[in-house]
Protein backbone atom coordinates (compact mmCIF):
# COMPACT_ATOMS: atom_id res chain seq x y z
CA UNK A 1 0.00 0.00 0.00
CA UNK A 2 1.32 3.45 -0.86
CA UNK A 3 2.27 5.74 1.96
CA UNK A 4 0.98 9.28 2.21
CA UNK A 5 3.36 11.94 3.29
CA UNK A 6 2.91 15.42 4.62
CA UNK A 7 5.00 18.50 4.12
CA UNK A 8 5.03 21.90 5.68
CA UNK A 9 3.95 24.90 3.65
CA UNK A 10 6.63 27.02 5.35
CA UNK A 11 4.24 28.31 8.02
CA UNK A 12 4.51 25.22 10.17
CA UNK A 13 1.21 23.87 8.81
CA UNK A 14 1.41 20.30 7.55
CA UNK A 15 -0.06 19.76 4.11
CA UNK A 16 -1.54 16.33 3.51
CA UNK A 17 -0.96 14.88 0.08
CA UNK A 18 -2.57 12.11 -1.87
CA UNK A 19 -0.82 8.75 -1.91
CA UNK A 20 2.17 8.85 -4.27
CA UNK A 21 0.71 6.24 -6.62
CA UNK A 22 -2.64 8.04 -6.90
CA UNK A 23 -0.98 11.39 -7.46
CA UNK A 24 1.02 10.00 -10.36
CA UNK A 25 -1.80 7.93 -11.84
CA UNK A 26 0.16 4.70 -11.49
CA UNK A 27 -2.82 2.42 -10.98
CA UNK A 28 -3.31 0.15 -13.98
CA UNK A 29 -6.25 0.84 -16.27
CA UNK A 30 -7.54 -0.97 -19.33
CA UNK A 31 -8.60 0.77 -22.53
CA UNK A 32 -11.63 -1.07 -23.92
CA UNK A 33 -12.96 -0.63 -27.45
CA UNK A 34 -16.58 -1.66 -27.99
CA UNK A 35 -18.31 -2.91 -31.12
CA UNK A 36 -20.49 -0.42 -32.92
CA UNK A 37 -22.70 -0.55 -36.01
CA UNK A 38 -20.92 2.33 -37.73
CA UNK A 39 -17.21 1.68 -38.25
CA UNK A 40 -15.89 -0.80 -40.79
CA UNK A 41 -13.68 -3.58 -39.47
CA UNK A 42 -10.84 -2.45 -41.75
CA UNK A 43 -11.07 1.07 -40.29
CA UNK A 44 -10.93 -0.23 -36.71
CA UNK A 45 -7.78 -2.24 -37.55
CA UNK A 46 -6.33 0.88 -39.23
CA UNK A 47 -6.93 2.91 -36.04
CA UNK A 48 -5.19 0.29 -33.90
CA UNK A 49 -2.18 0.31 -36.26
CA UNK A 50 -2.09 4.11 -36.52
CA UNK A 51 -2.66 5.07 -32.91
CA UNK A 52 -0.94 2.25 -31.03
CA UNK A 53 1.61 1.26 -33.67
CA UNK A 54 0.42 -2.36 -33.58
CA UNK A 55 1.42 -4.75 -36.33
CA UNK A 56 -1.21 -5.55 -38.95
CA UNK A 57 -1.63 -9.02 -37.40
CA UNK A 58 -2.17 -7.69 -33.85
CA UNK A 59 -4.50 -4.93 -35.05
CA UNK A 60 -6.52 -7.49 -37.02
CA UNK A 61 -6.70 -9.84 -34.03
CA UNK A 62 -7.94 -7.04 -31.73
CA UNK A 63 -10.45 -5.91 -34.34
CA UNK A 64 -11.82 -9.47 -34.53
CA UNK A 65 -12.18 -9.56 -30.75
CA UNK A 66 -14.21 -6.35 -30.91
CA UNK A 67 -16.35 -7.74 -33.73
CA UNK A 68 -16.90 -11.23 -32.31
CA UNK A 69 -16.96 -10.54 -28.55
CA UNK A 70 -18.37 -7.03 -28.59
CA UNK A 71 -15.25 -5.58 -26.96
CA UNK A 72 -11.50 -5.87 -26.66
CA UNK A 73 -8.88 -4.55 -24.26
CA UNK A 74 -6.53 -2.70 -26.57
CA UNK A 75 -4.10 -1.22 -24.03
CA UNK A 76 -3.18 -1.14 -20.36
CA UNK A 77 -1.56 1.91 -18.81
CA UNK A 78 -1.63 4.32 -15.90
CA UNK A 79 -4.80 6.37 -15.59
CA UNK A 80 -3.61 9.53 -17.36
CA UNK A 81 -2.13 7.66 -20.33
CA UNK A 82 -5.21 5.42 -20.58
CA UNK A 83 -7.45 8.52 -20.56
CA UNK A 84 -5.39 9.99 -23.41
CA UNK A 85 -5.89 6.77 -25.40
CA UNK A 86 -9.65 6.80 -24.80
CA UNK A 87 -9.85 10.44 -25.87
CA UNK A 88 -7.81 9.76 -29.01
CA UNK A 89 -9.98 6.76 -29.90
CA UNK A 90 -13.07 8.95 -29.52
CA UNK A 91 -11.42 11.34 -31.95
CA UNK A 92 -11.22 8.47 -34.46
CA UNK A 93 -14.93 7.84 -33.92
CA UNK A 94 -14.57 4.63 -31.91
CA UNK A 95 -16.51 3.79 -28.77
CA UNK A 96 -13.87 3.38 -26.04
CA UNK A 97 -13.99 3.32 -22.26
CA UNK A 98 -11.65 3.00 -19.31
CA UNK A 99 -11.68 0.19 -16.74
CA UNK A 100 -9.63 0.17 -13.56
CA UNK A 101 -7.62 -2.98 -12.98
CA UNK A 102 -9.12 -4.86 -10.04
CA UNK A 103 -5.74 -5.97 -8.65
Amino acid sequence: MAMTDSRSDGTGTALLERPADAAQGLGRHRVVVWDDPVNLMSYVAYVFRSHFGYSAAKAHSLMLQVHENGRAVVAEAGREEAERHVSALHGYGLWATLEQDGD
